[in-house]
């Protein structure tokens, strides 16, 4: 097994201003490219993390808060929250600036899971993810029960199986 990481060794952060060609018709940033920014951001934290060729392999409800408009500075932040066995979920927080006045705000977030994979595309074995902070450790702790949710709603694990989900609703 790869030698554990820190989650803060993902951390990935870029900054784009939002153009003319990035919005619709209302001048606010499109809500599809919002969602490329956040795949390619968090694709970068898994690799980070990983060192691997990373496939996304899932986005969990992305939720448009505030419209980003035209010529605001957008800034994505995202970092692994707690890696599986060859699978990784990464966090994707999104703010919105508009530098002239001063006034920032978040957004969006999101939960993306990316699977590592070799030269010919089949997964492989990642490092442990290790949460430092308060933050961290509270994400890394829901993200079992985030992935069991994913896995009960693709069909592929039973509800009976999902253990932390039962526990929440003390089934």
């Amino acid at each position: 097994m790869p030698k554990a990481k820190h989650v803060k060794e993902s951390l990935t952060i870029m900054t784009e201003m939002v153009m003319p060609n990035d919005t619709n018709t209302l001048g606010n940033l499109m809500g599809g490219n919002l969602m490329r920014m956040m795949d390619v951001a968090a694709a970068i934290a898994a690799q980070k993390h990983s060192n691997r060729i990373v496939v996304t392999a899932s986005v969990d409800n992305v939720s448009f808060v505030n419209p980003i408009p035209l010529g605001n500075v957008v800034t994505l932040e995202a970092k692994i929250t707690r890696a599986f066995n060859t699978s990784m979920e990464v966090v994707v927080d999104v703010f919105s600036e508009n530098i002239p006045a001063g006034q920032k705000s978040k957004t969006n977030q999101a939960f993306l899971t990316f699977v590592a994979v070799d030269q010919s595309g089949r997964p492989i074995e990642i490092a442990e993810a290790i949460p430092e902070t308060d933050l961290e450790n509270e994400l890394f702790d829901g993200a079992l029960r985030r992935r069991q949710l994913r896995l009960v709603l693709a069909g592929r694990m039973k509800p009976a199986d999902a253990t932390e989900l039962k526990a929440i609703f003390k089934i």
